[in-house]
């Protein structure tokens, strides 16, 4: 065998065994994490690497786990609190509290508490958060309104909270009403969806006013966990158990549907996460009475 036809070999072996353990990494991901029995989640988040976070509307609590490998543990563990949408941001993981009115954030390595936000003292329930260079969003369900919670250096929270009326084309209805909410980049639009009504809304979050995206002939009804990429936008719609896509407008008026992603592991899925080009779902199981042996988990969406 001549030198030339032995590198060559060693090559080609080499070129397999890279395809193989590129292969292998790829399937190193599984398609389903499951999260602590009885742990009734709601809100996921992706962090550094290939973390997730997942809270708990049982006690508040946040569980850190791997995508790669599947496993995890709880990070934060507490009593008498509500966990409901996730955010990290610059280090730091932001919790919106569901009916106690308040918001939490900590370290989203250590778990240590950095602050703890009383948005409101009336009949609330904070839903979602986005976080953008200078303030954390929080929407509530209940109340025509969003919480802006100043953030200082580093993003940390200032203590400073500034609820904003939503106006405009906003319609409050009998029901749950806003709910997930993502930001451009640059932090001068949000978007809203309306749970009952299914309208998506364009915010200025200067002064409330929102106007109605024309989303055409897109259902959102329903609509849970948003996530904006680019000019992408997902939302999740829980009891039917999809993930809408919309590609929406320059100036984010309108929108048309791309595709509407469904996964034999749904389970009324709740809010979405991205990592790379993976998409995560949670399944809060609404319609499964919950018990302390009720098992939970985060979906890979396979798109099928």
């Amino acid at each position: 065998m001549s030198i030339r036809h032995v590198v060559t070999t060693v090559a080609l072996a080499t070129v397999l065994a890279a395809g193989t353990m590129s292969g292998a990494a790829a399937a190193a991901f599984p398609d389903t994490l499951p999260l602590p029995d009885g742990w009734l989640p709601e809100g996921i988040a992706t962090g550094t690497g290939t973390t997730i976070y997942s809270g708990s509307r049982a006690d508040g609590s946040i569980w850190k786990g791997d995508l790669r490998t599947g496993e995890g543990e709880i990070l934060v563990d507490t009593d008498g609190r509500v966990a409901v949408g996730l955010k990290v941001d610059r280090g730091l993981l932001f919790v919106a509290g569901g009916p106690t009115g308040d918001a939490y954030v900590y370290d989203a390595g250590t778990g240590e508490e950095v602050a703890v936000l009383d948005l409101t003292d009336g009949s609330a329930f904070v839903n979602d958060v986005i976080v953008t260079r200078d303030a954390a969003w929080f929407t509530d369900s209940l109340s025509a309104v969003l919480y802006r919670v100043a953030l200082g250096p580093g993003g940390t929270p200032t203590g400073e909270v500034e609820p904003v009326p939503l106006s405009g084309d906003w319609q409050q209805v009998v029901g749950f009403n806003a709910n997930g909410v993502a930001a451009t980049p640059d932090g001068r639009t949000l978007l809203v969806v309306n749970s009952t009504t299914g309208i998506l809304y364009n915010i200025d979050p200067g002064t409330g006013e929102a106007v109605a995206v024309d989303t055409g002939d897109a259902a959102l009804a329903s609509g849970d966990g948003i996530l904006l990429h680019g000019r992408t936008l997902r939302v999740v719609r829980n009891s039917l158990n999809e993930v809408v896509e919309l590609q929406l407008s320059p100036d984010l008026l309108s929108a048309t549907l791309i595709d509407t992603l469904t996964d034999p592991d749904f389970d009324v899925p709740t809010t979405i996460a991205l990592h790379g080009s993976r998409l995560y779902v949670v399944n809060a199981r609404f319609s499964t009475p919950p018990t302390p042996a009720t098992e939970y988990n985060i979906v890979l969406v396979d798109g099928e």
